[in-house]
């Protein structure tokens, strides 16, 4: 490889910033150069406090010339205008989930990169974790026979209760479908392959809601999307599932994915997190049917690091030449799924996928994200096209 680590700017600096700066101030192929936000106050803090050199606003991160690759974390009505700024400045985009809240919009967006010969990609990246990767590995050997369904349940009472300026996940783009769903679909994906078809009911709730904590606690607010969305979907290759997203249940359960084959059952860690543990049940003999399963751990594969590998993913196949893993396809064919179980609910109809995707590449075994893999005194041609 060669052209040095590659230079990141942030547009975003909210609370998910937090852990992709953990992350990303840690790994050597990637520099954090710069940090902007239209509150340049909050950027100065977050700059401040994980050690990054500059901060100002998103045209200071547009314009720095050592800055090669964009990360969007701003609020899902941003993200594709926010990305499309800075493909439009010679920028490669690294954008938060979803890729943006329509189809239009976002094929729009992944027009604009092809034609600029730049790279766009699409959180989650919690699927290039040891956790997704472990599971992928698992169906690909055959562990569980030929996989047949999947079952996934998020379900909370829903981030008012921790979020200090929670509007946005209630509003167009959000609510537990487009904010927590990419997260179960894009794993299923990983796993199954493409989405065919889907349907779904969804209600909301509450129609409004009230900020539990911070200073604006007490403040009352309108839900603009449903907050409880049940779907099932038909996969290319023949599988189903079927996946309940929730922001209205006390009862919470989340990071539920499971995957039942000919031969066996895999319970997958939580598609929100990195790690986990994956396990494999088979079936038991008819007299031993009621009791409790028997669980087979399946040993992890890969270095567990957190939010910002996709980045660090993206950083190393723009120096190599190579495709990345968390492409802009791969987001917009979640996002249309994400649209069309959002029909479906509407229409109560099934609804077809229209997009597709092809395979998805596994993570390298041996690969260390705290590794140096970069040439640091290679000449960085800033903004090239891999």
């Amino acid at each position: 490889m060669s052209g040095g680590s590659v230079g990141v700017g942030f547009i975003g600096t909210g609370m998910i910033s937090n852990t992709y700066l953990e992350n990303l101030t840690s790994f050597p192929d990637v520099r954090v150069v710069l940090l902007g936000d239209l509150n340049t106050e909050l950027a100065a803090a977050r700059a401040a406090q994980h050690g990054v050199a500059a901060s100002g606003g998103p045209d200071d991160v547009l314009s720095h010339p050592d800055v090669e690759l964009v990360v969007n974390l701003t609020i899902p009505a941003a993200h594709v205008p926010v990305s499309s700024a800075a493909i439009a400045a010679g920028k490669h985009v690294w954008s938060e989930k979803p890729i943006g809240v329509d189809r239009e919009s976002a094929r729009g967006l992944l027009a604009q990169a092809d034609a600029a010969g730049l790279r766009v990609g699409i959180a989650p990246d919690t699927v290039l974790g040891p956790g997704l990767q472990t599971a992928r590995r698992a169906i690909l050997r055959g562990d569980i026979g030929v996989p047949l369904s999947a079952q996934t349940t998020m379900q909370y009472i829903g981030p008012d209760i921790f979020h200090p300026a929670p509007e946005f996940l209630f509003a167009r783009g959000a609510g537990p479908l487009f904010d927590m769903g990419p997260y179960y679909l894009t794993a299923l994906v990983h796993l199954l392959g493409p989405l065919a078809r889907v349907a779904a009911v969804a209600t909301k709730g509450r129609a409004t809601r009230r900020i539990q904590v911070g200073d604006r606690a007490g403040t009352e607010f309108p839900v603009e999307v449903p907050t409880l969305v049940q779907a099932i979907a038909q996969f290319e290759g023949g599988a189903t599932s079927q996946s309940v997203l929730s922001f209205d249940s006390p009862l919470a359960r989340t990071g539920v994915v499971e995957i039942t084959g000919t031969e066996g059952t895999l319970v997958v860690p939580d598609p929100n997190t990195f790690g986990g543990e994956v396990r494999i049940t088979r079936a038991a003999p008819l007299k031993r049917m009621s009791a409790e399963p028997e669980w087979h751990p399946v040993p992890s594969v890969g270095i567990e690091a957190g939010r910002g590998l996709g980045v660090l993913d993206m950083a190393r196949a723009i120096r190599a030449g190579v495709p990345h893993i968390a492409t802009g396809e791969l987001g917009y064919h979640v996002l249309d799924a994400l649209v069309a179980i959002e029909e479906s609910a509407a229409s109560g109809r099934f609804v077809e996928v229209g997009s597709t995707v092809g395979d998805i590449p596994l993570v390298p075994d041996d690969r260390d994200p705290f590794e140096a893999t970069l040439d640091p005194g290679a000449v960085r041609q800033a903004g090239a096209a891999s």
